[in-house]
């Protein structure tokens, strides 16, 4: 039985949004399910997938939390 963790950040795909959709999530466990099935033979129904929405705060890479990491990258994509 695969229990599978997704964790995406806590912003919509669209700047007037502040989450992930229902039907974003819907076809995040339909297309991981799948990936298991496809590559392991685990069954959909034996495959569990839990999608955690982190604060940007709370996410970070390069040693910078996520907004500022992005404005760094912003401003050498423009350099």
């Amino acid at each position: 039985m695969p229990i599978v963790t997704v964790q995406v950040t806590r912003e919509g795909s669209t700047p007037d949004r502040t989450s992930v959709t229902s039907d974003e999530k819907a076809a995040i466990i339909k297309g991981v399910s799948q990936v298991l099935l496809d590559v392991l033979n685990k069954p959909l129904e034996s495959t569990y997938v839990v999608i955690e929405e982190v604060d940007l705060d709370n996410w970070g890479w390069g040693g910078l939390p996520t907004v500022e990491y992005r404005a760094h990258r912003a401003a050498q994509a423009k350099a």
